[in-house]
């Protein structure tokens, strides 16, 4: 099991790298993680190679039994290069140029930028191929974070066009299936369409998606050139992984996809950042641990664990005592095996001056030290037990043609695809039953229950597989907009809503209307409790359905808001609108126990993950609480033996 901390020594002077090493190896760590953000160190010149530092760091981490991870440096490319070769600078959708001096400005279609930055991987990587302590190579860094997935430039205009006369073969295909008789947008060649650049109203949904497919492809085609390279030049005991960033649902890259290639999923666990005034809530963090050990289906390290406040420009919020380290047993809790925070010590020059690490510019080594050594003394002896695989009886299902459908056109302004997403995720979670996030394109056979959030895009191939999955005795709930749009980003042509899955829901829509932030519905159950939905509603007529909730206001008190449908063995819940958890919960319990799911009732903003025959406990308040009989103090976490 490896333990550890990224560590950046080019930062620092050079004497004081012998008394750094010895300070990580205090605090329990056995790996280092260097080397991403350091090409010009490496290639001060073009064709100028030179690994003579980090080959000294590498000697002094093998003196104190420190296993290395190296990134290949491709996300920070040096200054004579942009210099020589400009073109290699990504565009904003308004044509601007991103200058030299941040990160990750470089256009994924640039054949220059794809030489040098396989040259640079295949030197490093064959430099260190034979070094035992280098276990593990990291490509890149965070593909696609803070918006380099997108690009504008004539590169990424040209190739667009090459990408739709691949998938359409003739203009007139790419006409029909478009619509673009509509506004006159009818193209007879290739050469005449254009980005989804800033115009007047808006561009087509279909030009949309498939602009933001091919950035997809874009991204995904680079890295898997970059792995490519690795893998073939890399020794036999160096895996090969990639970070993923946070807000993964908000990218233009199908992140399981870009991730096929690689031998593990490493994340970057950040529950708060810059400008946050309180952490992400527990089941959103949760179920971003789940979402990434979904991506290829098995455990996965963590490479980035937050320990300080972060920031670039505004500072967030600072984890409180044994709040991030609690935060490490959650994601042990949810399949990490391997775990490295950021970072060793809080940079102070550059534009990450204000994301603290485990030691800040006092060099102090004070309570957070104290906390990391703590965490990676109590975690080590689970090693067998977070190895093991996870098995979940609950899948939340996403695809990205959906989520980025919803980008092109969100219909109501208070729509949020996370906080969908998270509105049928977190009333499983509350009852701590295990859940798996996927690809909708996956295997349904090992679940016995699918939540499907606003799954507007269904096409036929889906919903065979979603009625076999009730036929035989399955659970799914469905929420708001589902079955609307097909493949092309059209909505079904006379097809009654919910198009696909109609029948198998056991319902017939034809009104809804958008919801706005300041805007709710009433609805009331048939024991006359009462509630009310947001963001979005449609109004249910039942065809064989039961209604479990029905609107309340004057003209739609005869609509449904919720409802279930008996289909083979299988039970069919469609959700209508925004409810919340007061009316979630219940049904989620309900569905839990119809299934005998393994589940636990906590106290409010605790958590308790099974995982054998261990039970992972973890407080999420700032004050103390008895979980599982267990006295957790605030923000405290521990590992015990499960009893029945």
């Amino acid at each position: 099991m490896y333990v550890g901390v990224d560590y950046y020594p080019e930062h620092w002077p050079e004497e004081m790298l012998e008394k750094d090493l010895d300070g990580i190896k205090e605090l329990g760590a056995n790996m280092i993680r260097i080397g991403e953000f350091a090409w010009h160190l490496m290639e001060p010149k073009e064709g100028q190679f030179n690994f003579s530092f980090f080959d000294k760091v590498i000697e002094e981490a093998k003196k104190r039994e420190l296993s290395v991870m190296f990134g290949t440096p491709t996300a920070t490319f040096p200054a004579w290069l942009a210099a020589k070769h400009p073109s290699i600078l990504s565009k904003d959708e308004y044509g601007h140029v991103r200058a030299f001096g941040g990160r990750r400005q470089y256009c994924f279609n640039s054949s220059d930028y794809n030489k040098y930055a396989s040259k640079i991987t295949e030197e490093v990587v064959k430099h260190y191929a034979d070094e035992p302590a280098v276990v593990v190579w990291q490509i890149d860094n965070e593909f696609g974070h803070e918006g380099s997935d997108w690009c504008f430039c004539e590169k990424c205009h040209s190739g667009f066009h090459q990408f739709l006369e691949e998938k359409y073969k003739t203009t007139h295909a790419l006409n029909e299936r478009w619509g673009t008789i509509f506004w006159g947008q009818t193209y007879n060649h290739f050469s005449e369409i254009p980005m989804p650049v800033p115009t007047v109203t808006t561009h087509n949904p279909s030009l949309k998606l498939d602009y933001t497919r091919f950035r997809s492809e874009s991204v995904n085609r680079f890295t898997h050139d970059m792995t490519d390279i690795a893998r073939k030049y890399a020794g036999q005991h160096q895996p090969i992984t990639t970070n993923v960033s946070g807000g993964f649902f908000d990218k233009a890259f199908d992140h399981a996809e870009n991730v096929r290639p690689m031998d593990f999923v490493s994340y970057d666990n950040y529950p708060v950042w810059g400008g946050l005034t309180e952490p992400i809530a527990p089941a959103g963090i949760a179920m971003t641990h789940d979402f990434n050990r979904g991506l290829k289906d098995q455990n996965y390290w963590i490479v980035e664990e937050l320990m300080g406040a972060q920031g670039h420009n505004v500072i967030g919020y600072l984890p409180r005592p044994d709040q991030a380290k609690m935060w490490s047993y959650q994601a042990f809790a949810h399949g990490c095996t391997n775990m490295l925070y950021f970072r060793w010590r809080g940079m102070t020059k550059g534009a990450e001056q204000f994301c603290f690490g485990v030691v800040d510019q006092d060099n102090r080594y004070g309570r957070k030290f104290k906390e990391v050594q703590s965490l990676f003394s109590e975690i080590q002896p689970y090693e067998n037990v977070l190895n093991e695989k996870i098995e979940s009886d609950i899948a939340v299902l996403y695809d990205y043609d959906n989520i980025w459908s919803w980008k092109a056109q969100v219909q109501s302004a208070s729509f949020d695809f996370n906080a969908e997403l998270l509105r049928l995720y977190a009333p499983f979670y509350s009852h701590n039953a295990s859940i798996d996030v996927i690809p909708a394109d996956r295997s349904f056979e090992s679940y016995k229950v699918l939540l499907v959030p606003v799954m507007q895009i269904i096409d036929e191939e889906l919903s065979k597989k979603l009625h076999s999955f009730a036929q035989a005795g399955g659970t799914i709930l469905f929420s708001f907009r589902a079955g609307l749009k097909d493949r092309d980003n059209n909505i079904h042509f006379q097809q009654t809503l919910p198009g696909p899955v109609a029948e198998l829901a056991g319902i017939e829509i034809y009104e809804t209307e958008a919801l706005a932030a300041h805007q709710s519905v009433p609805v009331k159950d048939q024991s006359g409790h009462t509630s009310s939905g947001n963001v979005w509603r449609d109004l249910v007529t039942p065809k064989g359905a039961e209604v479990l909730w029905q609107y309340s206001d004057e003209f739609y008190d005869e609509k449904a808001a919720l409802t279930v449908n008996q289909t083979g063995e299988g039970r069919v819940y469609y959700l209508a609108t925004g409810l919340n958890g007061s009316v979630l919960e219940p049904l989620a319990l309900d569905i839990i126990e119809h299934h005998g799911i393994w589940h636990i009732e906590t106290p409010e903003g605790t958590e308790a993950v099974k995982r054998n025959e261990h039970l992972f406990l973890m407080n999420h308040t700032g004050s103390s609480q008895k979980v599982c009989g267990e006295e957790l103090a605030p923000f405290g976490s521990k590992v015990i033996k499960f009893k029945e």
